[in-house]
Parts: structure tokens; sequence; C-alpha cells
């Protein structure tokens, strides 16, 4: 069996990272096996769907790195595109005896379902409709039309339906617990768990991976795959992701869509290892490529418990990941946040790799690396008021003078060795030890108290740079009475 996978998102709004998991683990699984990874948009939701949304869930399955075997652009794995196929399967059904028309009221089944609840009910449909006569060429709802109906789907009340959930294990549900549920609306549009199945099985997926909360929807599934004399797939539901706080994941425990992630300055190599974690393990690994995720990742090391996203550990792997780049591809990829700031790019990519080469050792996020960055790129630093009454001494100015100067005189080489020498020149010229002269120096050139070894900026910042900032610096510091 050549296995088939998909990830069949919505284009109603930006892509979930709790969502996305379950398109990760399609598509590794369809990696593992050699097989093919499928991309469906589920967008039924006329009203609700969005070109922008679909391009965002595009740009970020792509930025991702899922890249797709079979998917958009081909119209035909847009679920709007498929309407006919829903109507002549449903129409089969209806012909069948499989389906029948229900003629009862938004507001009749909520008055149903509240009398079943106050008397401890199941609040399911109870199935008024059911046995009601109905001619077998009976047309599809068009409720402008003034066929004014739902289409439902006739459960069988006896027996039940197994389950062997690839994850879970097994699930017995007893027909009889199943209501008859809608598969054509009102307004002549397919309800998902009838869409679902005939995409499924049109092409030709062999696994289903998706969300735990989906698997109440599988047993009604599988009676449809049945009832159209079709073959069900092989399920495997994931736990939910759940927030610190143990609820599910959602805006309120902060960043939550792909593109947040992305703006907010992380690797796409950092959220991928860290999703792919998020329930799944292979011995005490932490840290993947996506080679080995790949080459590992199988249904037996996912979890049977929620997943409970932790900012902290993703944010590490961001830190790992950042580290784990080539400073020539940190410069390319810091340059969109730097522009975000209004900040000039710098047109010299290698002094711009010399830059970030310093600053990769601290920057979490590329957000952070950008912001790092500021001293190096706009020459009106802003000086730490505490950081200059504490170095910016009058005891340190005629050092910083004569620094300064020296710097000033080399020529040619101004590599950190030569500035090194500078720095010990000085430093003996006024008996002083080198923290007494780097923290006053640091202020001067960064504002602050904190930066990359103060030869490297030095060396970065360049000759005509440092020796201004120097000087500026020494004209603020008031002469020793």
């Amino acid at each position: 069996m050549t296995v088939r996978t998909r990830y069949a998102p919505s284009p109603t709004g930006a892509l979930h990272i709790g969502n996305v998991r379950s398109g990760l683990f399609a598509y590794l699984f369809a990696r593992h096996n050699h097989g093919s990874f499928i991309l469906r948009i589920d967008d039924t939701d006329q009203e609700r769907s969005t070109r922008e949304s679909l391009e965002e869930i595009l740009e970020s399955l792509r930025w991702l790195g899922m890249e797709w075997d079979e998917g958009p652009p081909d119209a035909r794995y847009f679920q709007s595109s498929r309407f006919d196929r829903y109507r002549e399967a449903a129409l089969r059904l209806i012909r069948d005896r499989k389906a029948y028309p229900c003629y009862c009221t938004a507001a009749e089944l909520e008055a149903r379902r509240k009398q079943a609840e106050l008397e401890r009910r199941k609040p399911g449909y109870d199935g008024k409709c059911r046995d009601l006569p109905f001619a077998q060429d009976l047309p599809l709802p068009d409720k402008k039309a003034g066929r004014d109906y739902t289409i439902r789907f006739r459960s069988p009340r006896d027996g039940h339906t197994v389950v062997d959930d690839l994850i879970k294990g097994r699930a017995v549900f007893e027909n009889s617990e199943l209501d008859d549920l809608i598969i054509f609306r009102s307004d002549g549009v397919p309800t998902y768990n009838f869409a679902t199945v005939l995409d499924d099985a049109d092409f030709e997926i062999t696994h289903v991976v998706r969300g735990d909360d989906h698997l109440p929807n599988t047993p009604r599934q599988m009676q449809i795959f049945y009832a159209l004399g079709l073959t069900p797939p092989a399920y495997a539901h994931l736990p939910m992701v759940m927030g610190p706080d143990g609820t599910k994941l959602s805006k309120r425990h902060g960043a939550t869509s792909v593109f947040a992630y992305r703006d907010a300055g992380y690797v796409p190599e950092a959220l991928i290892n860290y999703l792919a974690r998020l329930g799944w393990s292979h011995g005490d690994q932490e840290i993947f490529s996506r080679q080995e995720l790949v080459k590992y990742f199988d249904f037996d090391g996912c979890g049977k418990s929620a997943g409970i996203f932790n900012a902290e550990k993703l944010l590490w792997l961001n830190f790992h990941y950042l580290k784990q780049r080539s400073a020539a591809d940190l410069a390319q990829l810091v340059k969109p946040f730097i522009a975000q700031r209004g900040w000039t790019i710098p047109g010299d990519d290698a002094w711009l790799e010399k830059m970030v080469a310093t600053l990769k050792e601290r920057a979490k996020t590329l957000v952070e690396l950008a912001d790092f960055s500021r001293f190096y790129i706009v020459d009106a630093i802003e000086t730490d008021p505490k950081a200059a009454a504490k170095f910016l001494k009058p005891e340190v100015r005629e050092p910083l003078e004569t620094l300064a100067r020296e710097l000033s005189s080399l020529d040619g080489d101004f590599s950190e060795a030569a500035i090194q020498a500078v720095f010990e020149s000085v430093l003996g010229r006024y008996t002083m030890k080198l923290g007494q002269l780097a923290q006053p120096v640091r202020v001067a050139l960064t504002g602050g108290t904190v930066s990359p070894g103060i030869y490297e900026v030095i060396a970065v910042l360049g000759r005509d740079r440092t020796v201004a900032r120097l000087n500026d610096a020494v004209a603020k510091i008031p002469v020793a009475s």
C-alpha cells in the first residue's frame, strides 16, 4: 500500500500552531513511508473563507518547509470546486433510502435539545423525520427555491462501530448512540462530515491524522463510507495542545499562529522541532533535524495525553537553531527586522555578517538580534543615564582621549589584535585594569553596559565611527576640578 496522508485546513483565519501540528504529523508519516502528502482546502464555508487566509496558509506551510505533493493551485483540491460530486453522492444516498429530508426548524431542534438536557437525556437528534415518506427523486435542499429542509444520514441503529485508532487504540461506539447527522444544509451546502468522506475516498487517502476533538465524528464518517460502499482510511487522533493552565491553547496564552511566530523572529526549524516533540518522542532526544524527524517518526512514539505548550522550551530551541545558523544566513534573515524598525539596512553584506557574528550567541530570536544591533546600525545612540553616571567620570576622560587618538592613528590594520594592542598600551600608560577602561568605552560606543567583547565591537564599528563616538563621549564628561 502506498501511504497517502492529507492536511485539510479551512481558509477562515490564520494557521493555528495546534492545528498545523496534525498537518506536520501527517507530513512526517507520509515522508517516513515514502508516500504522498496531499494538501486539501476545506472551503465549503464560503462566507468565512477568504483569499487572504488561503494565501497565509500556503505561505505558512512553505515557510515551515511542509511541501505538498498534490494540492493547490490545482482547483481539484478545493472543496468549493467539488459540489457536483457531493450532490451526486447525496442524491444516491437519498435514492437508496440511506438519507432523508428533515423538516425540523432550528428553533424546534433547540427546544428539543434543551428538553433533553432537562431530562438528562443525550441531546442528539431524536429522529422525528426519519420515517416520514419522501419521493425517491427528492431534490437537494435549496432554501431560495422553497426547498427549506436539510438532508440527514440514516445512521444504523443496531450494532456498533469500531475505530482502531493508531494512537489511542480501539474505541467502540454503539450505533444507537449515533444520531442522524446532517449531510446537506438547507442552503444547499454539504457539511464537513459528508464532504470530507468523499474527499478522503476520491483522493485515496490511506491515513487521516487529526486532533482527538474529531474522534466523535469518526464513527459517523465511517458509516457514511460504508453506506457508499467505500473503505474508510486508518485514523490517528492526536491529543489536543493545551496551554500551561490546562485549557485549550488559545490567544490568551500568547501567539498561536504560524505567522505570529515567524514575525516574532522564530526560525521554521525551531517551530517544526518543537511541534514534533509536542506529543511525540524518540527516546530522550530533544533536538531533531528534519531528516531525523522523517527517519524516526511513527505513531508508536505518540503519547495519549494532551501536550502542554511551553513557550520557554520553544524559545530555547529557537536560540539553539539561531546559534547553528551561519552568519551569512543570519545577515539575510535579520534584514526585514532591521527594516521594520525604520533603520537603513547596511548595503555591505560582509560587514553585516561580521555584525551578526558578534551578536548570535546572545539573541534568542531574530527580533532580539535586530534590537541588539541598534548601536551598530544607528549612529545616534541613546546612552543609559545610569551607565553614564557610573562609568563616564572625569577620571576616565584622559584615557578615553588617548585611546581615541591612538585608534585614529591605526592605518590599514584595524583588526581585533591591533585594537587589543592599543588598549594594552593605554592601560599600561594609566596603570588601569581592562575593566576600568573597557566598561567606559562600552558605554560610549553602545550606550549601555552589556555588549559583545569590546575588541569585537570596535572592529565591527570601524575606526571612524569608534573614534567619533569616543570623542563625543569625552566631550560630555566634565573636566576634573
